[in-house]
């Protein structure tokens, strides 16, 4: 029996994360492995109100610095139903469901999206610490103003997608994956869909 995986991907906005999930689910499933895409946040209590916060003003504070703090705490919240829920946590799937789980967004992000220093860093990294590390992290690396092209073509930004916080996230991602030890794999993010896509399922292959 093949090996349940779980296997994360990470980007700036508009990198291609969700397309290449839904190519990399319909892969395991055509090798008769069954596979789920179950990204952060979820759609459980906690990430409801993550994507609420995300895209209008019902955390009432305004300092930037303390909105990151929140968010940081709400995603750490919502990452440990994602893992450890037992109806669709990811810890059930790939054990008792025997069913890869393909994420867009773990803790990584939260490292990129809500540090702003060294003391924030370590304090996110504080709050993620007992998280495992998934099977294999992808992370498509995209320049920042094909992000932003890409972006205008949606009808509602969400609050991080803007130019100054995207070119902080995107040296955070650097600086993290620089330093990261599991199995990753770094992709240049303007390669057509289908070249990324090949590159991950030869990468996979080789995990263990």
């Amino acid at each position: 029996m093949a090996m349940m995986k779980f296997i994360v991907l990470e980007g700036i906005d508009s990198s291609g994360k969700s397309t290449q999930a839904s190519l990399l689910q319909e892969y395991f499933i055509s090798r008769g492995e069954k596979a789920v895409i179950s990204s952060e946040p979820t759609d459980g209590p906690i990430g409801k109100l993550i994507r609420q916060a995300m895209q209008s003003p019902i955390i009432a504070i305004e300092d930037r610095k303390r909105f990151d703090e929140q968010m940081a705490y709400l995603f750490a919240a919502d990452r440990h139903y994602h893992l450890y829920n037992e109806e669709a946590g990811i810890l059930y799937l790939t054990g008792k469901k025997q069913t890869h789980v393909i994420s867009t967004r773990y803790y990584f992000s939260s490292l990129a999206y809500n540090c702003n220093d060294d003391e924030e860093f370590h304090f996110v990294s504080q709050l993620n610490r007992k998280f495992p590390n998934p099977d294999g992290v992808i992370y498509i690396d995209l320049p920042v103003q094909v992000s932003l092209n890409r972006l205008e073509k949606r009808e509602k930004r969400e609050i991080y997608e803007q130019q100054d916080k995207l070119i902080q996230v995107s040296n955070n991602f650097q600086k993290i994956f620089a330093n990261y030890e599991g199995n990753f794999l770094k992709i240049d993010g303007t390669e057509m869909i289908e070249n990324i896509h090949k590159k991950i399922v030869d990468w996979l292959i080789d995990i263990k």
